[in-house]
């Protein structure tokens, strides 16, 4: 038996790759947009965040974040999500949205969540370039106040 398996894949090996590859292309682009179990459409998104009152955490970097972000998302970087999220959000039960610039860190962001318990957690499919494809409004800082509060204070709205 072993002997036959290993006839036909030497046999069949471009078959078998041309196969795997094929998989790998199927799977790509929910991976690359941080899509898959849990990921909202925007429109989806805004759904919960009116209907649920989702909370939105924008997982980006606070450069990203003042550069342009959900209206009202709060930040929480994903180099201090693990330790500041039960800070946050003492609720588990909450609905979360969370949202980076593409999907993919709010992906690994979500997996986290789920480990501590959070049971409502969810990606925005695309991240914040979907939101804005969409022409969905964006929340900026200003220069002046980037750097202040977390940048609480001086946000301009912007339909980008």
């Amino acid at each position: 038996m072993g002997a036959v398996l290993g006839s036909f894949f030497a046999e069949n090996w471009m078959l078998i790759t041309v196969a795997f590859a094929s998989g790998a292309m199927l799977v790509w682009p929910l991976v690359s947009r941080g899509g898959g179990a849990g990921a909202l459409s925007v429109n989806g998104a805004v759904m919960r965040m009116n209907r649920d009152r989702a909370w939105v955490l924008d997982v980006g970097e606070p450069g990203e974040f003042a550069a342009g972000h959900v209206a009202g998302a709060r930040n929480l970087p994903v180099g201090q999500f693990e330790q500041r999220l039960p800070e946050v959000v003492k609720n588990k039960a909450q609905p979360l949205i969370l949202v980076c610039a593409t999907g993919a860190r709010a992906g690994r962001c979500a997996a986290i969540a789920r480990r501590l318990g959070y049971e409502q957690v969810q990606v925005l499919g695309g991240g914040m370039a979907a939101w804005r494809e969409a022409g969905l409004p964006v929340e900026k800082d200003t220069a002046a106040d980037a750097g202040r509060d977390g940048g609480r204070n001086g946000k301009a709205k912007d339909k980008a």
